[in-house]
């Protein structure tokens, strides 16, 4: 790992990272609330990989949504990375996000007439970082993924599976500790999303990173160290 790549990398010690306790979440549908998540509690370990599976309408992006500081239980505490995250404003939460949260969803979510380096550069313009600083880290993250020869193709030029290795470089420029990732070889043959997966793992592995993936997909589920599952608004 080079001395760039190294500072992707972040120290683990197994404690846990997320720690929601005592989750309730609903929504209110006309006159009647609905229930999504009922008196959920989990702890995430810093540094693992975790697969997230269950039926449609099971919860599993609404709790996403909360360890990624997208949403706000109606009850319960949600701690991510040692801050409560319900003390935040908006703003708050806006700024912790953006230093602390990478997100990979199924659609790659690449702006097409902008190469790839200049898609995962995207994040850092709201940094106070340089113009040649922002270029080396997006360099650095394509590398990592794989990509450093594609840096300069748009996205029409790229496979599916490559415009998703660039998506998570843009997930990663920012050195986030956790990366939130919804259904993200949804779209993929399996050929690509293995290689996904195994990048994936990498992430978590080498440079330390936790993962919480959503996925309908058992193959990719068993890429996880840890694979959970949600029913009706609860852990089974």
């Amino acid at each position: 790992m080079s001395t760039q790549e190294a500072t992707f990398a972040a120290s683990a010690n197994g404690k846990p990272i997320v720690v929601l306790k005592g989750i309730h979440k609903s929504y209110q549908r006309g006159k009647e609330p609905v229930n999504v998540l009922n008196g959920l509690n989990l702890e995430v370990p810093e540094g693992s990989f975790e697969a997230l599976m269950g039926p449609s309408g099971s919860g599993k992006s609404t709790l996403l949504n909360l360890i990624a500081g997208l949403d706000k239980p109606t009850t319960g505490t949600v701690s991510v990375a040692g801050v409560d995250l319900g003390a935040m404003s908006d703003a708050e939460l806006a700024k912790w996000r953006s230093r602390t949260i990478g997100f990979i969803f199924q659609a790659y979510n690449l702006i097409p007439v902008l190469s790839a380096i200049e898609n995962v550069e995207l994040p850092l313009l709201l940094t106070h970082l340089s113009r040649a600083d922002r270029r080396k880290r997006a360099e650095t993250a394509l590398k990592i993924v794989g990509l450093a020869d594609r840096m300069h193709h748009n996205p029409r030029q790229l496979s599916g599976g490559q415009e998703q290795r660039v998506a998570i470089a843009r997930s990663i420029v920012n050195d986030p500790q956790i990366i939130v990732a919804d259904e993200p070889t949804g779209d993929l043959d399996r050929e690509s999303a293995d290689e996904i997966l195994q990048l994936l793992d990498r992430l978590s592995k080498e440079f330390k990173k936790t993962i919480f993936m959503v996925t309908h997909d058992p193959a990719a589920a068993q890429h996880a160290s840890l694979v959970r599952r949600l029913d009706k608004g609860a852990l089974q």
